[in-house]
């Protein structure tokens, strides 16, 4: 699979970057926002990310490596999910981009998600981001 098609959910939040920062990168948060996933990683660039789970009743283990690692502004990571049904191989990763650009009380969210086979794909994978950054949000917004 060689995708052309970008997915990309944008959102404000009204908090500051260092506190969403501190949402996308905490153990707990990410179980809240990532629909009951446990993550495993030392965010070390160059290291794996693994995300382990029940997705409608099927156990899974994602995984992937982190690409890059720059606090309060920028992750970027390489993600496979086995549910998708497609052949653990390099060219059926997708990367994850999640920028944060803020002032002092509010941040803007893009999570960007590249290697759509098709637009359809892209659109599925929108929702699914559309609805875990509103997750993000909630927990930011929250404390």
């Amino acid at each position: 699979m060689t995708g052309k098609y970008v997915a990309t959910s944008t959102i404000m939040i009204e908090a500051p970057t260092s506190r969403v920062w501190s949402v996308l990168t905490d153990r707990d948060a990410i179980r809240e926002f990532m629909f009951g996933a446990d993550v495993v990683t030392d965010w070390a660039i160059g290291g794996p990310i693994v995300w382990r789970g029940v997705w409608k009743g099927k156990e899974y283990e994602d995984k992937g490596t982190i690409l890059e690692f720059e606090p309060g502004r920028r992750l970027v990571h390489t993600h496979f999910s086995p549910l998708g049904g497609r052949e653990d191989k390099p060219e059926n990763y997708h990367t994850l981009t999640w920028t944060l650009e803020g002032e002092t009380d509010s941040t803007e969210l893009t999570l960007s998600q590249d290697n759509n086979a098709t637009a359809e794909e892209a659109k599925h994978s929108k929702g699914m981001w559309d609805i875990l950054v509103a997750g993000v949000r909630e927990i930011a917004e929250r404390e």
